[in-house]
């Protein structure tokens, strides 16, 4: 008899506020405007979230919790992360237009002597975030270990 692994719902809401825009909702979070990008209206406001914003930044935050999560469980201390994320839309492979791939660029500083433990740690969640996995695009995600004694660069990619 096969075991079934557990299953996590996410539910949101999305109503119709006015026009192109819609108000997106969780319960018990604060709720956010979305609309069409002024890219795709030239009539959209550029200060509202879009569906394509919140894909990438989808993408780049699953990255920043995963490997604040695993440096928490490794003991590993970091002085500073961030992830930079664009996601870049074009005709894909199949014709469709849609998101062709998502580019990430993952700042992480670190003790020198940790350099090397960040990057692998880095590596693993990359390959691990499961927003990333969950897609269907390529990811190319660079990564830049500030040590103590200077700045060290890598590239990863997947997928």
């Amino acid at each position: 008899m096969a075991t079934k692994s557990k299953e996590y719902p996410f539910p949101v809401t999305v109503a119709w506020e006015h026009e192109r825009t819609v108000r997106t909702s969780v319960g018990g979070k604060p709720s956010i405007a979305v609309a069409t990008p002024p890219e795709f209206h030239r009539e959209a406001d550029p200060r509202v979230w879009s569906p394509e914003d919140l894909l990438a930044a989808a993408a780049a935050s699953c990255l920043a919790v995963t490997i604040a999560g695993a440096a928490a469980r490794e003991e590993l201390q970091f002085a500073d992360l961030r992830v930079d994320a664009t996601g870049i839309v074009g005709r894909r492979d199949d014709g469709r237009f849609g998101f062709i791939r998502i580019e990430q660029h993952v700042r992480i500083g670190v003790a020198e002597k940790d350099e090397e433990r960040a990057r692998t740690l880095v590596e693993r969640a990359e390959a691990s975030c499961l927003v990333a996995v969950s897609l269907d695009v390529e990811i190319e995600t660079s990564l830049e270990v500030l040590a103590l004694g200077g700045v060290a660069r890598a590239r990863l990619r997947h997928a």
